[in-house]
Parts: C-alpha cells; structure tokens; sequence
C-alpha cells in the first residue's frame, strides 16, 4: 500500500506525539499539530496531500466541532476521526452532524485507533469543490468609495487621500486575499502580527475598529469589514452577500 499521510490536530502534546509515533511505525506518513486554524492553513494550501485527518474536539481557539464543519463546508471528503473526552450521545451525535466518520472515546485502545485509520484509509474522498479561492498578490482593492493600492501604500476614500498604517495594510490584505474565508482573530494574532494566538489583547479588535473608521461610510453598521459572531471577521467585497452568513459588527 502506498504510503498515506495522516494529519493529527491534538493540543496534548504527550498523546499526539504517542499517536504519531505508533502510525509512524505502521509505516505512514504523519503531520502534528496542536490547534485548528493551522491544520484548516495546512488543508487549504494542499488538500490533496492529506489522506487521513485525526481530530480533537476540544481544542484551543477553534473546537474539532468547526475544524470538522469547515472541511466539509469546503467539500473534502477526507476521512476524518474525531477523539474526544466527552461521551455524552449528544456529543456524538453533533460530532456527525458536522460530518465525522467515525468518533473514538478517550481514553481509548491504542489497537482500536490504528484498526479505525486502516479503515478509514481504505474511504477514497471524492473530490474538493467549495476550496475557498485565495487570490494570489493582490495589488488592489475597492470597497464604495475607497481604493486601497497595496503596493503603493496609497488609500484614497470618495477621492481624498486618506492613511492606513501598514499594519492595518498587511490585515487588510490578509482579509481580501482569503475571499470568503471567516478569518479567527488568534489566526491574524499568528499571520500578521506574528504572535501566540493565545494571546490575551485587543489589538486585532482595535485594528478593525481603525479600519472600519477609515473605510466604511458608517462604522458603526459596516458593510465591508464584518464581524461574524464567536468566529472572527471577513471581508464583503460584493454587497448582495452581506448578510447570508450571519456577518454583523461588533456588539
């Protein structure tokens, strides 16, 4: 059998590191780590590459729950098992509601766990078709009345030149390369300003509150920079679609 690659979301680092090793030895290839933002990155950027992903449900930032909903949203059919503490039915019942295949219990049998993945690993995915489609160096951007040149540094709003610092640029930017995308305040925390996503600070929030003071007619009821609830933010770069997914500013 050709060697698969099987992806582990696990943030006990003594029971993801065990995992590893023991599939590593039934001759897979195996890829660790702790939190979901950067195993949806992983996913995204090469969807193909992954045969197999192991999914903890509680993990920090972003639950298994919606690291598992996203990947179905996106239409891989990677095989995915889901670990979880939690035993309760509803529990599992809502783990294959956002599209598990199967569900382990911990603790759990390390024999039982290489079973379900040789199983699992005979499902063949049947293709990706919602990906979100990341624009590649974007240069320009229109929201209304403001044109924002990224490579310029230059941001005019109803014609009148206006000033963004390059920080709120590079979030900006970060925002409008990833169409579509609902983008986690710890994953900007991580991609711009280079941090722990677990940081404790409002300076995304501030960030966004600077840009829509710039940006949007009215602040206070954006239509471009939007706040969806318990998630994080996405750019509306077409305003017949502002509301259909619960986007709203911040309460």
């Amino acid at each position: 059998m050709p060697q698969k690659h099987i992806l582990i979301i696990e943030d006990e680092a003594h029971l993801g590191v065990g995992i590893k090793y023991n599939l590593e030895a039934e001759g897979h290839r195996v890829t660790l780590v702790n939190d979901g933002h950067t195993a949806l990155r992983l996913l995204e950027a090469e969807p193909s590459a992954i045969d197999l992903v192991i999914l903890d449900l509680m993990l920090p930032g972003m639950s298994g729950y919606a690291v598992c909903e996203t990947i179905r949203a996106w239409g891989l059919e990677i095989p995915v098992l889901m670990l979880s503490a939690r035993t309760l039915p509803e529990d599992r019942r809502r783990g294959f509601d956002v599209g598990t295949n199967q569900y382990l219990s911990k603790p759990f049998d390390l024999d039982e766990l290489i079973s379900r993945v040789a199983n699992l690993l005979r499902l063949q995915p049947r293709g990706v078709t919602n990906l979100p489609q990341r624009e590649t160096a974007l240069r320009n951007l229109r929201l209304g009345s403001a044109e924002i040149d990224f490579d310029q540094h230059t941001v005019m709003v109803a014609g009148q030149p206006s000033k963004l610092s390059t920080k709120e640029l590079r979030v900006l930017r970060y925002l409008a390369e990833r169409p579509g995308r609902v983008i986690s305040r710890p994953e900007l925390l991580a991609e711009v300003w280079g941090l722990s996503g677990h940081l404790q600070t409002r300076a995304v929030d501030q960030c966004i509150a600077r840009l829509r003071k710039t940006l949007e007619p009215d602040p206070a009821n954006p239509r471009y920079i939007l706040t969806v609830r318990d998630a994080g933010y996405r750019l509306a770069r077409d305003e017949n679609h502002l509301a259909a997914d619960g986007a709203k500013p911040d309460d």
